[in-house]
């Protein structure tokens, strides 16, 4: 199918690193306390006496209130502009971590959390948005990818440094230092980033509602990839990764830390790369479609090795799959490409939820399963391989629903 998506303009290349650099700033914030349960789950375990599926509750808690809010989103960047939507989103992001700093009960805790991914939720789709407006299609992929680096960046902050400042301004100081942090990029992003002047509606994209977004069949094709394995992706960069270590590796919080550091540190090169390597991909006819086919087999297969392998599977195996699954960061600009850019907030966003949607049932789902098992006597090593057994087979059921679907589409127009 060919592209429907309007060509862009390129903003000089002063604006766009300003542009860039003030989004880049506020996302790193919105990654560090996405990713931060990993790294505090052992301190939540033994300060609230939470469960597996509690972990998972608290840690899914924040993708559920940020895909509630994927297309109320969409519809408000499309018709408000990024730079404003963002800002005024932010500002409920820095309240929420104050009262997240605050709370003393786990529902309470529940209910800010869910209200920081609210806050954060136009993190990525607004500079996304604003992208598409503004770069040409190579810079959008670059774009892209560098943001997806400064996200990586923010979940190395939520390891190994904030293990160390843990002892000193421990969990709560912890939320008011970020909620600080975010207020200081409400600052920026009015300073730096020039007002919104949104591409002009064409006829066919003022009309396209979200039904016809979730029924295109390239949206289609792409959303199982985007709901388990991107999903997936971040429910255990973001939790899952860290428990593995600890309960199946036995390794102690400070080794988990360290883990989780090298594990974020190998994502941070990874979208490094790509923002290096797909302007010359594209140049030399390199589809996304292709790059996603050849690249998705390898981190199936390293999933399955990582259960097979158990307490053997370290932070190594762990950083070597999470790279591997950055093909599939690839859909997020090829789905925004298949719209005219006055439909792509609303694009954007429809994905995002997809993505976002699948974050919360993975995480939720892996500590539902655990706890299901150690219930019916397994140990806790055997029950968090069989879950992330089940969370393999969906993936490579998601991958064979692309491979299937892509028989009769092509991709869009990126190369």
């Amino acid at each position: 199918m060919s592209a429907v998506g309007s060509p862009s303009p390129q903003a000089p290349a002063h604006v766009a690193v300003t542009i860039f650099a003030a989004f880049a700033f506020a996302y790193f914030f919105s990654a560090l306390v996405r990713a931060v349960t990993a790294t505090l789950a052992p301190v939540f375990s033994v300060e609230l006496g939470l469960s597996a599926a509690d972990l998972g509750l608290l840690a899914g808690a924040y993708f559920l209130g940020f895909s509630l809010m994927q297309l109320p989103l969409g519809r408000a960047l499309d018709r408000y502009g990024p730079r404003r939507v963002l800002m005024v989103f932010l500002g409920l992001a820095v309240m929420a971590c104050g009262a997240f700093a605050v709370a003393r009960s786990f529902s309470t805790l529940l209910v800010a959390r869910a209200l920081i991914g609210v806050g954060v939720s136009a993190c990525l789709m607004a500079p996304l948005t604003a992208y598409r407006h503004r770069f040409g299609v190579a810079a959008q992929l670059r774009a892209n990818s560098w943001m997806l680096m400064t996200g990586s960046l923010g979940m190395l902050a939520s390891t190994l440094p904030v293990q160390w400042l843990l002892p000193t301004v421990g969990w709560r100081g912890l939320f008011w230092v970020i909620a600080g942090l975010l207020a200081l990029s409400i600052a920026l992003i009015g300073w730096a980033v020039p007002r919104d002047a949104p591409a002009a509606p064409l006829p066919h994209a003022a009309a396209l509602g979200y039904r016809e977004i979730f029924r295109h069949p390239y949206f289609v094709r792409m959303a199982p990839l985007g709901f388990v394995v991107y999903g997936g992706l971040v429910a255990v960069q973001s939790l899952w990764a860290g428990p593995w270590l600890t309960d199946v590796g036995g390794r102690s919080a400070a080794e988990a830390a360290r883990g989780l550091f090298a594990i974020n540190l190998s994502m941070l090169f990874a979208f490094l790369g790509w923002g290096v390597a797909m302007p010359h991909l594209t140049q030399r006819g390199w589809q996304v479609d292709r790059l996603i086919a050849l690249g998705v087999p390898l981190p199936l297969v390293l999933l399955f090795g990582i259960v097979w392998l158990g307490a053997q599977a370290g932070p190594t195996w762990w950083a070597v799959w999470c790279v591997s699954c950055t093909f599939v960061s690839l859909s997020q600009p090829a789905v925004a490409q298949a719209f005219p850019a006055a439909a792509a907030g609303r694009a954007l966003s429809a994905f995002n939820l997809v993505i976002f949607a699948g974050v919360f049932c993975v995480q939720w789902g892996i500590g539902l399963a655990i706890d299901a098992l150690r219930a019916h006597g397994w140990q806790r090593a055997s029950a968090f391989q069989a879950a992330f057994a089940l969370f393999a087979l969906g993936c490579t059921l998601a991958y064979a629903w692309f491979l299937w679907r892509g028989r009769t589409l092509a991709a869009p127009g990126i190369g």
